[in-house]
């Protein structure tokens, strides 16, 4: 994603709509279950050496 320059003159002004309670916990719920499936495959990578 590129930086976006305001031409001269110009205001770029964003403003969202605020998140209904439901929303905020789909989101929720939603970055939760991505951050367990990332730390599960970052653990899937790795072993342990054991001493022969």
């Amino acid at each position: 994603m590129g930086f976006i320059r305001e031409p001269e003159g110009v205001d770029f002004v964003i403003q969202s709509k605020p998140l209904t309670e439901k929303q905020e916990k789909e989101l929720s719920d939603f970055i939760a279950k991505r951050k367990l499936e990332i730390k599960k495959k970052s653990k899937k990578g790795t072993y342990t050496q054991h001493a022969v």
